[in-house]
């Protein structure tokens, strides 16, 4: 059975404990991975502390820390494919999106490789006349990087480039559920040439890692991404240690499609925004809400994509839905869709197990027309489910969408432009798709409001959350200083 360690101040070193990770195209066991516990924790921060105070990391001008960074760059694409295969069987993601993901990986890398340099500060035009002001932007210091298991490789490239191209130093929490790229990332980290203790990559359970990492004293910044549940504990912890944080969370981001909407390409971005990566997407366009008239020749195209998707071994490049993440996972949704079918929803096609090994579960489509309230349009799922809702104006359509504690993505569906628009302002959510689904960049920001967090992961904006503002004042003036008692 393939063992993993952890990777803690520049040494490869196996945790406190170890537990079994289970192939999801099986149910089997098949590697060993390192539990972090307290000890190794406090181990690790220490390392991330001192790391960013050490001339090795801290004396580094931002360009050398840009160089670094397109090293990993290259390293990443020399190795995604061994990384996109660790991440199919660790974690049921079929090969042929782990493959183009992880290869793509590298360019967010490249990306704040560029921008480590262009990170500015500001001169004040103060309204003082023997004074120059200016403002600097510091690193804000120790990291907390906590990464789910699905996009892995992605959702820590978007913590780990910013954090490193602002100066900052890390540790890398990998999910307990499929942590093996990370921690066979941790080689290319050291390979890259990074400091000792700059970048920590560990995985572990909650009470004894994820709680002591996020209330660390030597914590200055939580960066998460996961559940809204998980993400309430971390605002907790923070309170301990005053750490700022930025959370990207769920969604039940609604997916709307007007009748001048061209409907096949509609239906191949509903496919891809909801049974793609077996659902298990934070931005799973999981609520279709369709003009009523064309509701019937839509839904009967789409079901017929969906039955006709292949479900199959993930690591088979034929493959286009695999299994889910967990037995948890499946039970979650089964749950829900019990609920949903009681509450009057009807199940167009799917809604059962899978009749293999593994924890597979098929494409499904629920109308929830006459129950726009049953469990599987309010709760999100991380499934292949879909949810349909009808509507019959635009004002309507924008209250359905609207209709959700959450706000992290959306889909909009017309020909007709000035609907596009007054759609993009009215919709409550940070991510707006227009005749389009599931894109991303690393020049684009990316996350939510609501129940779906804040902050924002790419772009810009996601190095400055990784900064503080140093204001500086410097007298100009040779003369003696005037009144002390008064305030200049």
């Amino acid at each position: 059975m393939k063992r993993f360690q952890h990777y803690i101040d520049g040494c490869f070193e196996d945790g406190s404990a170890q537990f079994q990770s289970l192939d999801p195209a099986t149910g089997q066991p098949w590697a060993e991975m390192p539990e972090a516990r307290t000890e190794d924790v406090n181990r690790a921060v220490a390392a991330a502390e001192r790391a960013f105070f050490y001339p090795a990391w801290s004396s580094l001008t931002a360009t050398q820390r840009g160089k670094l960074l397109y090293k990993l760059a290259d390293l990443v694409e020399a190795n995604a494919p061994k990384l996109a295969q660790l991440e199919t069987q660790d974690t049921g993601k079929i090969i042929r999106e782990t493959s183009a993901q992880v290869a793509y990986v590298a360019d967010y890398y490249r990306y704040y490789a560029g921008l480590a340099d262009k990170i500015e500060g500001a001169h004040l035009p103060i309204d003082k006349q023997d004074m120059e002001v200016w403002l600097r932007r510091e690193p804000v210091g120790v990291v907390a990087a906590i990464v789910p298991w699905n996009n892995q490789l992605f959702l820590s490239a978007v913590k780990i480039g910013p954090a490193l191209a602002a100066g900052c130093t890390l540790i890398v929490k990998a999910s307990e559920e499929g942590p093996s790229p990370l921690l066979e990332f941790a080689k290319l980290i050291e390979e890259a040439g990074f400091p000792k203790g700059v970048v920590n990559i560990i995985t572990g359970f909650g009470a004894e890692c994820g709680q002591v990492l996020t209330s660390h004293p030597s914590v200055a910044h939580v960066a998460f991404t996961g559940g809204p549940e998980t993400a309430k504990h971390i605002v907790r912890n923070s309170a301990e240690n005053l750490a700022s944080t930025s959370l990207e969370l769920g969604g039940k981001s609604p997916f709307i499609v007007f009748e001048d909407a061209d409907i096949d390409s509609a239906v191949n971005a509903q496919i891809s925004g909801i049974f793609a990566a077996t659902g298990q997407s934070c931005v799973a366009g999981s609520r279709l809400i369709i003009a009523k008239s064309i509701k019937d020749e839509f839904l009967a195209r789409l079901k017929a994509k969906a039955e006709a998707v292949v479900i199959g071994h993930p690591q088979d490049m034929a493959t286009e839905v695999g299994p889910l993440c967990s037995q948890r996972q499946r039970d979650h949704i089964n749950t829900v869709i019990k609920a949903s079918v009681e509450a009057g929803a009807t199940v167009l096609t799917g809604g059962v197990d899978c009749d293999r090994d593994g924890f597979y579960f098929p494409p499904t489509i629920l109308d929830c027309s006459e129950v726009p309230n049953a469990p599987c349009v309010t709760t999100e799922l991380f499934g292949p489910v879909l949810s349909v809702l009808t509507f019959e104006t635009e004002a309507e359509a924008l209250q359905m969408a609207n209709d959700t504690k959450f706000g992290l993505a959306s889909g909009i569906f017309t020909q007709s432009l000035t609907r596009a628009h007054r759609m993009i302002k009215g919709i409550r959510s940070g991510i707006v798709w227009v005749n389009t689904y599931r894109a991303v960049s690393p020049v684009a920001p990316f996350g939510g409001q609501g129940l779906s967090g804040h902050g924002r992961e790419g772009g810009l904006q996601a190095a400055l959350d990784y900064t503080t503002v140093k204001t500086v004042w410097l007298r100009t003036s040779d003369d003696p200083i005037p009144d002390p008692f008064v305030m200049r």
